[in-house]
């Protein structure tokens, strides 16, 4: 070991039985995590070619459980975001590509930071089982076409030893590590089509395009390598995306867009990401096609009601998704009014993510609980022709001192200006 942290410490480049070992002795134990960590600090500073990342990947999938998915034949969707603030687009993404005829067999995680996982997400609905048995998740796939469910413990146990290193030796910014986590996972849940969402800006990981696009690349080409049909779109992050923070509140919004009604920009972007999966399952000839017979879909109310019979096979309370609105039912409300007239310039999705963690609709450590029904609705976005005392937002809050001061921060998120201000694109690259 003390040679391979040598090699990479000098810009070497490791062969797949040099990482294979690397992953192995993580795994048992037989190789200390003091050297793990130099040799994750080595990558972290050389990098890594794409064919070594490609082959980190696959030995961290192969380190735990791989789902077999060949009983529900070929073209097999998943979907990953690198996530962001107000991102609810699996909610969205996996009834249309099962409306579409595509099988999405879809893992998801909890969140850390402001705000819950997909999985938190599901659970604000009452009785939403996320914890399926291998066998119950891929018979409801073959079924209705779709499944969501919470990853076992026993995939990649090697990503998440490795994330722990990371995590207390300041290595958590390598984007050879970022993706080959991401994609370990992935490879081991089994899809063959695999399109990524990665997000760039403000409340995004990935601050600037150039490293929004290394990771995108980064990512594509591991799953290339591993034989899987790969696509990934940069989008942006600057400002929320959709009009809505939490947890139960995002499903709401998630219900609106399926039902065909909601904001135009979440709307986009889920039918952008949909129709990739459809092109790359052949079922279209091109993205324009697709978003063309997907929003059919929404119109006809197909995609609603195949989010209606997800959540029924999963146990969860239809109540809550025929009557969505009883998914953020608080104590109190707190309304954001301006104090000027203009146009809104500015919306920091990190401000907004700050405001919203204060509300209790994220957590610090995995252990902690969060609020389900808390959360922000954003009246205004950028772009938006804004009046003295109009309503910029509205916070949804148990408590009057946290809803005070999720106010006062939320307040500090917008910036206006006297000019009309251009709506900044949503969609900013796609690799296919």
């Amino acid at each position: 070991m003390t040679d391979l942290i040598a090699a990479k410490k000098y810009g070497g480049v490791h062969t797949e039985e040099e990482i294979n070992f690397i992953i192995n002795g993580t795994v048992d134990k037989s190789i200390p995590d003091y050297q793990i960590s130099a040799w994750l600090m080595s990558v972290c500073f050389q990098g890594m070619t794409f064919e070594e990342s490609a082959m980190l990947t696959r030995a961290m999938a192969k380190s735990g459980d791989m789902l077999d998915l060949t009983a529900l034949g070929g073209n097999v969707a998943d979907k990953h975001s690198t996530g962001g603030v107000g991102d609810k687009t699996t909610l969205i993404i996996v009834p249309l590509l099962a409306a579409s005829g595509i099988p999405v067999a879809k893992f998801s995680g909890r969140g850390l930071g402001f705000t819950g996982g997909t999985i938190d997400k599901l659970e604000a609905i009452p009785g939403f089982r996320t914890s399926l048995a291998m066998d119950e998740f891929i018979g409801q796939v073959k079924e209705i076409g779709a499944a969501i469910a919470s990853q076992t413990g026993n995939f990649t146990p090697a990503d998440k030893k490795l994330y722990e290193l990371r995590d207390v030796t300041a290595t958590v910014n390598s984007i050879p590590l970022i993706a080959s986590s991401v994609m370990s996972k992935k490879l081991a849940a089994g899809s063959d089509i695999i399109v990524l969402d990665v997000k760039c800006g403000s409340g995004a990981f990935m601050k600037n395009l150039d490293e929004a696009k290394k990771l995108a690349e980064t990512m594509a080409e591991i799953g290339k390598r591993s034989a899987k049909t790969m696509s990934a779109v940069i989008s942006s992050m600057e400002q929320p995306l959709g009009n809505v923070i939490g947890n139960g509140i995002e499903v709401f919004e998630s219900v609106q867009i399926l039902k065909n009604e909601g904001p135009e920009d979440l709307k986009e972007l889920c039918l952008y990401l949909s129709a990739i999966g459809l092109l790359k399952a052949n079922k279209v000839k091109t993205i324009e096609e697709g978003v063309k017979n997907l929003d059919k879909l929404l119109k006809t109310g197909r995609a609603y009601e195949k989010f209606l019979e997800i959540v029924k096979h999963q146990g969860g309370n239809v109540d809550f998704i025929e009557n969505p609105e009883k998914l953020y039912e608080t104590q109190f409300a707190f309304p954001l009014e301006s104090t000027k007239a203009g146009y809104v310039n500015k919306l920091d999705a990190l401000e907004v993510a700050n405001a919203a963690k204060l509300l209790g609709t994220g957590r610090d450590k995995k252990e902690d609980s969060i609020n389900y029904n808390t959360g922000i609705f954003l009246n205004k976005k950028i772009g938006d022709k804004v009046y003295n005392g109009d309503i910029l937002a509205t916070i949804y809050a148990n408590s009057v001192t946290e809803g005070k001061k999720s106010r006062e921060i939320l307040a500090n998120a917008y910036e206006l200006s006297k000019e009309p201000v251009k709506i900044p694109d949503l969609i900013i690259e796609t690799i296919i």
